[in-house]
């Protein structure tokens, strides 16, 4: 059985509710707050806009850590006792890819451009360090002895691991995925977070009850600052002037002014806070009730709380998400000729539809329209997928279409008619699935008029006179 080093309170026998997964569905743009629920296996959403959960997702087995892609389209979650990572698409809120890790994986932390997320594994004593692209393990790193929180500087070129059993800090070069230095600080360090300015790195330790205070120039400790019983997790506003410490065993959170490393407030919370998060625009923390159940939200202006959001049972990490807007389809319209125009035969077209935008069409209709000129009548028009009525020259459907994907293409076969014009020009307009604007495409071609040749003068007839067509002047050959 693991030692657990976080004061996690397990309850022994007791069969919680299996939660199914949900249906993916389109996020509304916003900023919202994804927690862990360590004893319900699951992530509970708030939007913050409404201090509501708006969805719960099942993830592994006693989920802990979370962290944001800067970007705000993924979030990645360990779970302790099934030995991975979620990963989470926010656009959509449901679990796209799980990632196997080493042992008891505990914290997350995710580099600024988004390659890469380092992932502390408890029990094996190292960092696995995830590609987001491809969400497979591409390093694992030997750091101290039960590695716990991680944080990783904004320039994103050093790791700060903190090592509970240790009482140090593991400094991670990300260049070459090795430890360049270990900081000795407090007695089970469980979380760092670093200043935006990347100056200093403000490490928690539970048993000392106290913050270290490192400076990442030359990583070494500048001062220690007494705060509340048991501090668990740390977080920094984005304007770097304060430092928000959860303290478990007072039911507390220090709020740090950076500026003096003095504690200037202390705010009555949750039952056992364990995790913190503040929002992009610093007016709001979020601090996460382990036994209590819920959340408290921190109005940073008065660090009073302003609200209470119930979550699910035994709730530990946080990460604030800002999902965008998604970007809407845009198509681009190719339209080809097959081969040459002759008056008074058939020609084709082929229409080609791609997504050109940055997003996928949102399963609305797509309508193709096209446009023939004077000299020009529709024969067919079909493709595979599409819903065509040649009397109108209109094409559907509502499939959607991937960023840089094509439709199957469309066939136009047309008649061309004997006093066509020497040159025709075919419009079609493709509209609908999300897109805004409306893709236009023309082709202009030559049509060639077919004449019938001549007969050379000598090979005429004779105009019906006899005799025409003997020798000249009736001169018989040889000499006269």
């Amino acid at each position: 059985m693991r030692a657990l080093v976080v004061g996690l309170v397990l309850v022994a026998g007791l069969a919680l509710p299996a939660v199914a997964p949900q249906p993916a569905h389109a996020v509304p743009p916003g900023t919202y707050a994804y927690v862990a629920n360590s004893a319900g296996d699951t992530v509970s959403v708030i939007d913050t806009g409404t201090n509501t959960v708006v969805d719960t997702i099942p993830v592994g087995d006693l989920p802990r850590g979370v962290a944001a892609t800067p970007d705000g389209t993924r979030v990645y979650v360990t779970n302790r006792n099934s030995d991975d990572v979620s990963v989470i698409d926010t656009a959509t809120d449901t679990v796209i890819d799980t990632v196997p890790v080493g042992d008891d994986p505990s914290g997350v932390a995710i580099t600024p451009d988004g390659t890469r997320a380092y992932v502390t594994n408890q029990i094996s004593d190292d960092v696995s360090v995830i590609d987001t692209g491809t969400n497979t393990v591409v390093d694992t790193i030997s750091v101290g002895d039960r590695p716990f929180g991680v944080a990783i500087t904004p320039d994103g070129t050093r790791a700060y691991v903190t090592n509970a059993n240790d009482g140090t800090v593991s400094v991670i070069d990300t260049g070459t995925n090795t430890v360049s230095t270990t900081i000795p600080v407090g007695a089970v360090p469980l979380d760092v977070a670093i200043t935006p300015d990347g100056t200093r790195a403000y490490v928690v330790n539970r048993n000392t009850n106290n913050v270290s205070v490192i400076n990442t120039a030359t990583n070494t400790v500048i001062t220690t600052i007494p705060v509340g019983n048991g501090p668990q997790e740390v977080a920094i506003t984005p304007d770097g002037t304060r430092a928000y410490v959860t303290n478990t065993q007072s039911d507390t959170v220090s709020v740090i002014d950076t500026a003096t490393n003095t504690v200037s407030t202390t705010i009555p919370v949750v039952d056992n806070p364990i995790g913190v998060a503040i929002t992009p625009d610093g007016t709001r923390a979020y601090v996460t009730g382990q036994t209590s159940a819920d959340v408290s939200v921190i109005g940073t202006a008065t660090n009073t709380v302003v609200d209470t959001v119930p979550v699910g049972t035994e709730p530990t990490g946080v990460a604030i998400a800002v999902v965008a807007a998604p970007t809407p389809p845009a198509f681009t319209l190719l339209k080809t000729v097959g081969g040459t125009f002759v008056a008074g035969s058939q020609g084709t077209y082929t229409l080609t539809v791609t997504n050109s935008g940055d997003g996928p069409t949102d399963g609305t209709t797509v309508t193709l329209t096209d446009t023939l000129p004077t000299g020009l009548a529709a024969v067919s028009l079909s493709g595979t997928g599409w819903t065509c009525v040649v009397a109108t020259l209109t094409c559907t459907r509502t499939d959607v279409l991937a960023p840089g994907a094509d439709y199957p293409p469309l066939t136009l076969t047309v008649d061309i008619a004997p006093d066509a014009p020497k040159q025709v020009t075919n419009t079609a307009t493709v509209t609908g699935g999300g897109t805004t604007a409306i893709s236009t495409a023309t082709a202009t071609t030559t049509v060639d008029k077919k004449q019938k040749p001549e007969r050379p003068h000598h090979d005429r007839p004779g105009h019906g006179k006899p005799g025409h067509d003997r020798p000249q002047h009736g001169h018989r050959p040889g000499p006269r």
